[in-house]
């Protein structure tokens, strides 16, 4: 038994005070997936956004993203937050490689990478992730939006996106020839 504030030494989670530390001194390593809806051809009819408020209040939209926890498989982790984020009726399909379609590197300050968390350094392996079920978004996710490529790739989708990830959905989709 661990007394409050002090995670399981088993767990692969760290207090807040650890992660606090940890962040100030070592990048960390993420998943995000960009959530898909195929046809039967496996062409992207659909791409998934979350809505959620953020810690200052405002409305912005988001990817499924998340830590992997040390000693957890990449697929592990991207399935655990998949159903975190998205619930578990989703049935999302993982690929089959662990290869990501991108490496994303998030900074805590302006430099050459479009992508930026005020909080830490971190690097996240980006997937793209047909879902076939229902989602029915928990944790901090105010609701799913279901949209065209075109619309996902917009430029009044891409500003509501948090820390550049507009940017990665545009990735993501010329990675599977939806854009050029």
């Amino acid at each position: 038994m661990s007394s409050v504030g002090t995670p399981d030494p088993n767990s692969g989670w760290l207090s807040e005070e650890e992660l606090a530390e940890t962040r100030r001194r070592l990048p960390l390593l993420y998943v995000e997936a960009v959530p898909v809806r195929v046809n039967g051809l496996g062409r992207v009819t659909e791409v998934g956004m979350l809505l959620r408020a953020s810690d200052e209040g405002a409305i912005t939209r988001t990817l499924v993203s998340g830590r992997v926890m040390y000693g957890e498989t990449l697929r592990d982790a991207l399935f655990r937050h998949l159903e975190k984020d998205l619930g578990p009726m989703a049935f999302p399909l993982l690929p089959a490689s662990p290869t990501p379609f991108s490496i994303a590197e998030y900074f805590p300050w302006p430099n050459d990478s479009p992508y930026t968390d005020a909080r830490q350094h971190a690097v996240a392996m980006a997937y793209v992730v047909p879902v076939t079920g229902t989602c029915d978004p928990r944790q901090d996710a105010l609701e799913m939006t279901w949209m065209t490529p075109a619309e996902a790739v917009s430029p009044g989708i891409s500003a509501d996106m948090e820390g550049g990830r507009g940017a990665l959905v545009r990735a993501a989709l010329a990675s599977v020839g939806v854009l050029p």
